[in-house]
């Protein structure tokens, strides 16, 4: 028997080229790729192809880009051209088995039936905690001491299957989404290739999930960005860190949106009503909090770059007394 599988991959952003890359290392054949339509992006906002589609051409992959796979949805051309493409990886190149990651579409009944393997998921947290579209983003954003990444065989429901391989990472003080999808990316594409060696000798042992324990975590708004400075300078801490990259925490200070890049905590008490800059210097901005104090080391202005506290109160001075909206 051969020691490499040939695998549909469907995947978007960098998180799933990182495993694609992997796949690709490992020695295993990729005759087909799914991925999200190009996007509008950047300053011109010019149409732009996912990290994995870019990755793909890069090894002359041919790729399909559905609106759908629903064949009974809003698309349904869309849908039947992927069902033909998967259909013909599967006759013609024999593909064994497709691998997801981070796809952005769900995956109907047909799909899941196709290949003779079934469909594996690199899911990025200890299931059944942070089933959905964010679970980097609420693992930092709840304090959670750890996450890790979890090898699923998919069925119909949202992030329901049998976990066929799990890792633990755990979550440092300083991690941010950014920091912390990087090192998850990893251990995603190395799993998924141990994975795959497993299926292929028939050692994956599939296991429940737990009916204890299930949380959602639910897609990040840009409505979330907004900093209340009424809650605990731990809490707001955690979601700067959740939401960098996106969608940055915000704060009003007069006709500014200023974004919260980095900051840290410091639990000195104080007597001020919550928002208020207590002091600004090259250590940070330290802003009351409704418990605690918040000392902000990153910002930055609408328009502006992203910039270390000292070089930015050298173009936005701020004063004691001065308060966030």
């Amino acid at each position: 028997m051969s020691d490499s599988l040939r695998v549909i991959f469907a995947g978007t952003p960098e998180f799933a080229a990182e495993a694609l890359a992997k796949i690709l290392a490992a020695g295993h054949t990729v005759p087909l790729v799914l991925t999200q339509p190009d996007r509008p992006a950047g300053r011109g906002m010019k149409l732009q192809a996912s990290a994995v589609k870019q990755l793909a051409l890069q090894h002359n992959i041919p790729v399909a880009q559905p609106l759908s796979l629903r064949l009974d949805g809003k698309y349904p051309d869309d849908a039947a051209a992927a069902q033909a493409a998967i259909a013909e990886a599967i006759t013609t190149h024999k593909a064994d088995v497709m691998v997801v990651a981070a796809y952005g579409l769900i995956l109907p009944q047909w799909t899941l039936d196709a290949p003779r393997l079934g469909c594996l998921n690199i899911h990025a947290s200890l299931l059944p905690r942070w089933r959905g579209a964010a679970p980097i983003h609420r693992a930092i954003e709840a304090g959670d001491a750890q996450t890790g990444v979890v090898i699923m065989q998919m069925d119909a429901g949202l992030d329901t299957g049998d976990m066929l391989l799990t890792d633990v990472l755990d979550i440092a003080a300083d991690d941010t989404t950014a920091s912390l999808h990087d090192r998850l990316a990893d251990m995603g594409g190395a799993l998924i290739v141990r994975a795959l060696a497993d299926v292929q000798a028939g050692k994956l042992q599939p296991r429940k999930q737990p009916e204890a324990g299930i949380t959602y975590a639910h897609k990040i708004e840009k409505a979330e960005a907004a900093v209340n400075w009424t809650d605990s300078a731990q809490t707001i801490d955690r979601r700067v860190r959740a939401f960098n990259p996106f969608p940055a925490a915000s704060a009003q200070l007069g006709s500014d949106v200023i974004k919260l890049w980095r900051a840290t905590v410091d639990n000195t008490a104080h007597n001020k009503p919550a928002g208020t800059v207590l002091s600004a210097d090259e250590h940070g901005v330290r802003v009351a909090c409704g418990e605690g104090v918040l000392c902000v080391t990153e910002l930055q202005r609408a328009g502006g770059k992203r910039l270390n506290v000292a070089d930015f109160l050298r173009g936005f001075p701020l004063t004691a007394g001065q308060r966030f909206d």
